[in-house]
């Protein structure tokens, strides 16, 4: 096994709370809690990848997402406070008044190229001609692509399991249940029950990709990163469950019967959940798990995006 150097950025480890909601009660882990600019699961991936870019000498950072991208934002911090500056490729248009996740961009500065829907599908083609032509130019550009979901980046999610599994025996759990949208989540945990030789599933609730799309990454990623650092396990594909049809509505939207049920939560708990990711995941989690009183046995984890709820005022505050 050979596991590389990361920087420390995010307060690790996040809590594993048992709270309850509608009269059940149900494990969640609260990687929303990684810190107050950096909060969310980005982070851990972070941690790697920009380890990475100091070695390699890099004068800037080069990443994508949408224009409320919770991976993008957690980026330009992370990026400021180990002396990089950052360039981000958005999907979506510049806004007079940027809020939310947006917000933050403009207000640490970083670099922003806006893409239409059509253009953002070749986006990794679009950074590395980028990173090309400043190349040229004698600049050094590190490129990290979608959510950080890069075998180096989902090493992050290897190590929550290893720290999931000393606040929790994992051998008395079912399932973990997480958001998937470029996949290194889902991806790094399931390397990291494989490394641990748990009979634990792995419930990625896709809110991007298509059901094939999301799997076929996830797998990928995961193998990638059990072959690059040599990793003594061998995934198990049954391990894997993406759960379909809790983004129908698209990336961006989200429907008023989960506005409804993220205020009730929110309400009862007092844990916020974000329309992209995390909002979507929990009523997936809820018609699965939570309605058949199955929480303790299979955990939620909270993977943040509360700076993109900013974004989203109007929809929060009309129901």
């Amino acid at each position: 096994m050979k596991i590389p150097l990361k920087i420390k950025l995010a307060n690790l480890p996040t809590p594993l709370q048992k709270i309850s909601f509608r009269g059940n009660q149900f494990l969640i882990k609260r990687d929303d809690l990684s810190g107050s600019e950096l909060s969310g699961n980005k982070v851990r991936k972070l941690e790697y990848l920009l380890y990475e870019a100091k070695r390699e000498k890099a004068d800037i950072v080069f990443t994508c997402g949408g224009d409320q991208s919770n991976h993008s934002r957690a980026t330009v911090i992370a990026a400021a406070n180990v002396g990089l500056r950052t360039r981000l490729f958005l999907w979506g248009k510049p806004k007079k008044i940027p809020d939310g996740n947006n917000f933050i961009y403009n207000y640490l500065g970083a670099e922003t190229v806006y893409l239409n829907k059509q253009q953002y599908k070749d986006v990794n083609e679009i950074m590395f001609g980028e990173k090309l032509r400043l190349e040229k130019k004698g600049k050094r550009v590190y490129v990290i692509p979608e959510g950080g979901s890069t075998t180096l980046g989902i090493l992050g999610y290897v190590d929550f399991i290893s720290e999931l599994n000393n606040q929790f025996d994992l051998t008395k759990i079912n399932g973990i249940v997480c958001a998937a949208g470029s996949g290194g989540t889902a991806a790094g945990i399931l390397a990291g029950i494989s490394l641990l030789n748990l009979n634990v599933k792995v419930y990625a609730v896709n809110v991007l990709y298509p059901e094939n799309v999301i799997r076929k990454k996830t797998l990928q990623l995961a193998e990638g990163c059990i072959l690059d650092f040599n990793l003594n396990c061998k995934i198990k594909e049954e391990n894997l469950i993406v759960l379909s049809g809790y983004s129908t509505e698209g990336y961006k939207k989200i429907r008023l019967k989960k506005l409804n049920l993220i205020k009730e939560f929110a309400l009862e708990t007092g844990i916020i959940l974000d329309p992209a990711y995390t909002g979507k995941a929990f009523a997936a989690y809820q018609e699965n798990f939570l309605r058949k009183n199955s929480g303790l046995k299979n955990i939620f984890i909270h993977t943040g995006g509360l700076m993109g709820v900013f974004g989203r005022r109007r929809e929060y505050l009309s129901i």
